[in-house]
């Protein structure tokens, strides 16, 4: 097949790209050419422009034609009501959501497709399920062969997932946990939570592309293995050589000193989130997620201490947490007298 990924270079769609490639598909990126990262497609397949910009696509792509486009850099409506225009004669338009976008709280533990989609405490989940209300009334009007896929929190080589961390300066947690600083954990550290290897994303995602029983449909795709917060921090903890020293705030603590961890905290990881996976296999029954979160974790250290230039270190974001930790390690004091 002939595949279009918009975007291609973050930690979920080069994987999927890798898996594309290795499956012996036809691959094309279209983004703005600033990623740090080689390329995995050949020149005369990487397509410069910017995804939102209608005339920079047109020019870009001129009159080729894929079998499925993926569009992984879309999070607000108009930039999918774009797409519907651009890409009108695909094959398969696969939209990478969020499975943020489900509910929150909760109102069951196990989430499956059928769970309501509404997060009145994240803009981006908000906006995402704005997307999709698009899409699904573009595919009944028109029949314009849309699929969604929402991941969970996915990780691969360049990033460290830890429900309170330095997303852009991601080995910062790492520093911390060698330094014998406070690990802030929220909560007291047993929501459950599902973490995937992108690889495992990948893995599933290849067998709907093509699919005529994927049109029109969404799916979710994440790991069956589900931990609660305190393990996955002290797995990060073992494949870095130490013992975190975890010290359990209230989410509404977090978010009292910086008001933008409602989203992340309210909005998704400070709830319990175990996923169905049946519906995924239903297309594709030999999924399985193969990377237990213990050894993903081992390899992501490794890939950040083997290069010093990968090992910087959030200052601001240190500041921050050492400061919550002082309020929190007196408070404890003063309930302890």
């Amino acid at each position: 097949m002939k595949i279009l990924f918009i975007g291609g270079t973050g930690i979920i769609s080069s994987a999927c790209v890798t898996a594309a490639l290795e499956a012996g598909h036809e691959v094309s990126t279209l983004n703005r050419g600033l990623s740090r990262l080689p390329s995995q497609v050949s020149e005369e397949r990487t397509f410069i422009a910017d995804a939102s910009n209608e005339l920079q696509v047109r020019e870009a792509l001129g009159n080729r034609h894929f079998d499925v486009v993926i569009q992984w850099t879309a999070y607000r409506p108009s930039q999918v009501e774009l797409d519907v225009r651009l890409y009108s004669d695909v094959g398969q338009y696969v939209f990478i959501s969020s499975a943020s976008a489900y509910e929150k709280p909760p109102a069951h533990w196990l989430i499956t497709e059928s769970t309501p989609l509404k997060n009145p405490f994240w803009q981006y989940s908000s906006d995402k399920i704005a997307c999709e209300e698009f899409l699904v009334r573009a595919h009944h009007a028109t029949g314009f062969p849309m699929t969604i896929i929402r991941p969970s929190l996915t990780y691969g080589l360049s990033q460290i997932p830890v429900c309170i961390g330095s997303w852009a300066k991601p080995f910062t947690i790492i520093d911390r946990m060698r330094r014998g600083a406070k690990i802030l954990v929220p909560g007291d550290g047993t929501s459950i939570w599902t973490i995937t290897h992108n690889s495992d994303f990948a893995r599933g995602l290849m067998p709907l592309l093509g699919r005529s029983e994927a049109i029109g449909e969404d799916f979710h795709i994440t790991s069956d293995e589900a931990l609660t917060w305190n393990q996955i921090y002290r797995l990060v903890g073992e494949a870095a050589g130490v013992e975190p020293d975890l010290l359990h705030v209230p989410s509404d603590g977090f978010i009292a000193a910086d008001p933008e961890q409602l989203g992340n905290l309210w909005g998704d990881k400070a709830h319990s989130t175990v996923f169905d996976n049946s519906k995924l296999r239903g297309l594709a029954p030999a999924f399985t997620a193969v990377v237990p979160f213990a050894d993903g974790i081992r390899e992501t250290v490794d890939w950040f201490d083997s290069d010093l230039s990968r090992q910087d270190v959030d200052g601001p974001a240190n500041v921050a947490w050492d400061r919550l930790a002082t309020i929190y390690m007196e408070a404890l004091a003063q309930a302890a007298k």
